[in-house]
């Protein structure tokens, strides 16, 4: 039996509607984990739904760690109604702390020039051939070194500081989900000074 407390919890992580978090969690007999990536599928599916309506409003959140490290976010979203809500600023704001912590290159894997991409699997698949590895493991070798170079260099990918059971794309997909509007990372901006 799914009780209030779950349903409860599964609203705090996710920020999903109560009907929403019950539903998921009754699909999934009680597994939060579970329930979590189902919220997290319909977050996406909103998102793609949503993906060329304009996003016109936003926020811009500044992050100053010492001083010495700042980084600057340009979170957009639909609505002047959800940039003003405290929730979304929120939201902003950890990603401009993660930017300051953890440094990523580009917001999405698509950003990244392909020319990178081929040279990193180039070099992979060379390493895993010397070492002679049949073709199905240089496959499998090659595909998990190219997700975590994305893990390391692409925000959306990178596993929030605060909660690594979440990427900061799950993070946006939990909120997206939440206020029901199309919510993304324009841009952002990292700074630190070097001694």
């Amino acid at each position: 039996m799914i009780g209030t407390n779950d349903i409860k919890r599964l609203r705090e992580k996710t920020g999903a509607g109560v009907l929403d978090c019950r539903d998921a969690l009754t699909r999934c007999d009680g597994d939060f984990s579970k329930a979590v990536e189902v919220l997290r599928e319909k977050g996406a599916a909103v998102m793609e739904k949503r993906a060329e309506r304009e996003a016109a409003h936003g926020y811009i959140a500044v992050y100053s760690h010492s001083g010495l490290i700042g980084s600057m976010v340009e979170l957009r979203c639909e609505t002047d109604f959800v940039s003003g809500n405290q929730t979304f600023r929120d939201l902003a704001h950890e990603i401009a702390l993660q930017v300051a912590a953890a440094s990523p290159q580009w917001v999405a894997a698509d950003e990244v020039p392909a020319d990178i991409v081929e040279q990193l699997v180039a070099d992979e698949r060379a390493a895993a051939e010397s070492l002679g590895k049949p073709e199905h493991i240089v496959e499998q070798i090659t595909k998990g070194k190219l997700a975590k170079f994305y893990q390391q260099v692409c925000l959306l990918e990178q596993l929030s500081i605060r909660d690594d059971a979440s990427t900061v794309g799950g993070l946006i997909q939990d909120k997206t989900l939440a206020f029901g509007k199309r919510i993304y990372v324009h841009q952002f901006a990292r700074f630190a000074i070097q001694p």
